[in-house]
């Protein structure tokens, strides 16, 4: 099947039901996109799908043929890093930085929804689990992200 991943067509060849998490990373072999739990809890694997944030380990690869998929590593444009990367840089987020790539891809998606969110929009649309607990840099993060 033909996909389109960071704006590049892709072809796998994975059966339908694979989770898109496991084609990104093993198939097409971007491993920004990080496995957490499986279930769609904790947000490590969120990715665009037609720019809304979806967590991939619970998404069939057969379901987003003719979707654009953007990943982590779509966000950038070559060497200058997306607001919401500069943002996270800026505020000194990560601690360990796994969930990082997962809470930026949330991030995206509520920018491009609502370009000034409020905190409680925030909260609603950024709902991945940091273990660190790095909460308080990450809204900070989102504030920057937004004014600039």
């Amino acid at each position: 099947m033909k996909l389109n991943v960071n704006g590049k067509a892709v072809v796998v060849d994975d059966a339908a039901d694979t989770p898109l998490l496991w084609v990104i990373r093993d198939t097409v072999g971007l491993t920004g996109t990080k496995f957490g739990c499986g279930v769609a809890q904790c947000g490590a694997c969120t990715v665009l799908i037609d720019g809304e944030a979806r967590r991939s380990c619970s998404v069939p690869v057969g379901s987003v043929a003719g979707k654009k998929v953007t990943t982590i590593e779509g966000l950038a444009r070559g060497d200058r890093l997306s607001r919401v990367q500069q943002a996270w840089v800026d505020a000194q987020v990560p601690q360990c930085g796994y969930c990082q790539s997962g809470m930026i891809m949330a991030t995206t998606a509520l920018l491009a929804k609502h370009p000034h969110p409020t905190d409680q929009q925030i909260a609603d649309s950024v709902s991945n689990i940091c273990r660190c607990g790095t909460y308080d840099r990450i809204r900070i993060a989102i504030k920057k992200a937004v004014a600039s």
